[in-house]
């Protein structure tokens, strides 16, 4: 483990820090669709996601969800980092969106490493900041875009975080994902192929 964690994260932290992590870090391999978090949960450690990706999502009173933003290698969830340091419950919903290994970091550590560590504040500070940006992006694409743009954002985001031009997923999954009606999503999927933008099969889509 302490070699993939150089590997991660090396060029980021000290090897003080990295001898730390490695000594109490838990670590978790965890399939694809699997719940991480759910609302409601209280929050006894943070991930560090050494590679997969992880949806972060934002449940509504009806049970219906809205895709925030993703984690990918490298990343923390700067909603579990608010939920550790104020010993309060959950308001996400993270499931992984690929396979995914995770390193599981007592919330004890995080006060006492950004006071003992330079390096550990700048990347608490930063994935704030990242994940502030990412969610001012979700919500200018709601709040300005159409349902068409805001499809092909998501189809565009999912092949730069998969690597891959073929995203298997459902229509179904893809409406959940956006927030709307799986006919919509449907509709407009077929108006993309028109377009020659995506080609449709039966277990993928492939973006052109």
């Amino acid at each position: 483990m302490i070699q993939e964690l150089k590997e991660h994260y090396g060029s980021q932290f000290e090897p003080a820090l990295i001898e730390e992590i490695n000594k109490v870090g838990t670590f978790m391999e965890v399939p694809e669709a699997q719940d991480l978090m759910k609302p409601g949960q209280y929050v006894k450690s943070m991930p560090l996601l050494l590679s997969g990706s992880i949806k972060i999502m934002r449940p509504d009173t009806d049970g219906e969800e809205l895709l925030l933003y993703h984690l990918e290698k490298g990343d923390t969830c700067a909603m579990t980092m608010t939920c550790c340091m104020g010993n309060t419950k959950s308001e996400i919903h993270a499931v992984t969106e690929t396979p995914a290994k995770l390193l599981m970091i007592p919330i004890g550590k995080m006060e006492e490493w950004s006071t003992k560590y330079k390096t550990w504040r700048n990347f608490v500070f930063t994935s704030y900041h990242v994940r502030m940006m990412e969610l001012l992006e979700s919500v200018d694409n709601i709040a300005f875009n159409n349902m068409d743009e805001r499809l092909e954002n998501y189809l565009n985001n999912k092949v730069e975080i998969l690597n891959s031009k073929h995203i298997y997923t459902t229509h179904k999954e893809i409406s959940a994902d956006l927030h709307t009606s799986r006919v919509v999503v449907s509709r407009l999927l077929k108006k993309m192929e028109n377009d020659s933008k995506i080609s449709l099969h039966r277990s993928f889509i492939e973006v052109l």
